[in-house]
């Protein structure tokens, strides 16, 4: 009998892609899993509870990856909050591209709508916390509950600004995905208009991209 070998939690989520990219679904038990991949059962819950933990785990890491790229960059950390945010979604979205196979197998198989997939839970609590430290100013409304009112909804509708985009993407058919970078570059532009309180402008063009495209989110 082949010796056990120490996993670590990277080769288990490439294990575990592999299979459900492979197989067209999780493998049947976490025992299983293990004993395909030739290690113990118990090194697999030394990093993940079980099969959708490790799910929302992998979306951690593609946020973890992206931050990880933009921070070495220089030019990145001089941004203002505006292109640091460009910045995060373009380097985000080449991440999903390179995985996309399994982010599409993973979050169409759900029928419900990507704002309740609790697959992206770890993903929405790494995002949300970026978007806080990013420090986007906001009008001054004085009073401190209408502050953590507006901070709360800043969040919450720059999360679903997110979810949008991804689900764009996931509907993409153009070369590269072009028209992804198109709907990115346009949608972040509009919200932080809308946040200055600004020309309307950018947000008409950006409703008129949507309506061109038919964009529909369930």
């Amino acid at each position: 009998m082949a010796k056990k070998k120490t996993i670590k939690q990277v080769e288990v989520i490439t294990s575990y892609m592999d299979h459900v990219l492979t197989h067209g679904q999780q493998p049947k038990s976490v025992y299983a899993f293990a004993k395909d991949n030739n290690f113990e059962e118990q090194h697999f819950y030394q990093f993940f509870a079980s099969f959708d933990a490790l799910e929302q785990s992998i979306f951690k890491v593609f946020f973890e990856n992206t931050m990880q790229v933009l921070e070495k960059s220089e030019d990145y950390l001089a941004f203002d909050a505006r292109n640091k945010l460009l910045s995060f979604y373009f380097t985000f979205f080449e991440n999903l591209t390179a995985n996309r196979s399994y982010v599409s197998y993973t979050l169409q198989k759900h029928k419900g709508s990507l704002k309740s997939l609790r697959t992206l839970a770890l993903l929405k609590e790494q995002f949300v916390n970026y978007i806080e430290l990013l420090n986007i100013k906001t009008i001054d409304l004085k009073q401190d509950q209408l502050i953590k009112l507006q901070r709360r909804s800043l969040k919450e509708s720059a999360w679903l600004q997110l979810l949008v985009t991804i689900k764009f993407w996931l509907d993409d058919t153009s070369p590269s995905f072009e028209k992804t970078d198109v709907f990115i570059e346009k949608s972040v532009r509009a919200s932080f208009d809308l946040i200055d309180t600004t020309p309307l402008k950018s947000l008409i063009d950006f409703g008129k991209f949507i309506y061109k495209e038919k964009i529909h989110m369930n």
